[in-house]
């Protein structure tokens, strides 16, 4: 498996080798000694969620509180996706910045986002299934949004025309207000976050 660090820390791509052959298709999705090399420690798996999205759905951005957050490992079942990972830590040398990783059913592809992160994805085929992996239970009221469509965030979405989302999404708060409201994880809070499970994984810093 390939592993490809992401320009926004906390962001790892994985390209997972296919094997084809008469019979079909098969590959690993999720190697545990390559992801702990990438990342610095086991993923605690908590919870999987799988979403199902029609062409033009926009889903995030969404994070939640550190700590402890909750880092995704996610993938693309079925269809195509742009998956989008947004720093909205307060304090992060790449604040405000963004970027992406296309993932479909060809090349398999997926994406780690770690805690403190924003995540946001939107459906590029008539039907795309987007199954990800969580290393924390969903929590009411520790979950939040950033508006993916906030001008100042500026994510290059590949349209404007058709865009399908919940009414929570397209009205969430502009990154600016987020921030101005004490919203936002902060960039040392998630760094020694992440960094406390590599100790605990006897991966000291």
């Amino acid at each position: 498996m390939q592993v490809n660090e992401l320009p926004i820390e906390g962001a790892v791509e994985f390209v997972p080798a296919i094997m084809t052959d008469d019979r079909g298709t098969f590959l690993e999705t999720f190697r545990g000694n390559d992801f702990v090399d990438a990342v610095g420690h086991s993923l605690n798996l908590a919870q999987a969620n799988c979403s199902i999205s029609r062409r033009g759905v926009i889903r995030g951005v969404h994070y939640s509180d550190v700590p402890p957050g909750q880092a995704k490992y996610v993938t693309c079942v079925s269809g195509e996706v742009l998956d989008v990972i947004v720093d909205i830590r307060v304090g992060s040398p790449t604040f405000g910045g963004w970027t992406s990783v296309t993932l479909n059913d060809v090349e398999r592809r997926a994406v780690y986002i770690a805690e403190g992160l924003g995540h946001a994805f939107m459906a590029l085929s008539e039907s795309a299934t987007v199954v990800y992996l969580c290393s924390t239970p969903y929590r009411p009221g520790a979950e939040h949004g950033v508006n993916p469509l906030d001008p100042k965030l500026a994510i290059e979405w590949p349209t404007q025309e058709g865009l399908v989302l919940s009414d929570k999404d397209r009205t969430a708060l502009s990154l600016a207000d987020a921030r101005d409201q004490g919203l936002l994880p902060h960039y040392k809070t998630s760094r020694d976050y992440v960094a406390s499970l590599s100790t605990k994984a006897g991966r000291p810093d």
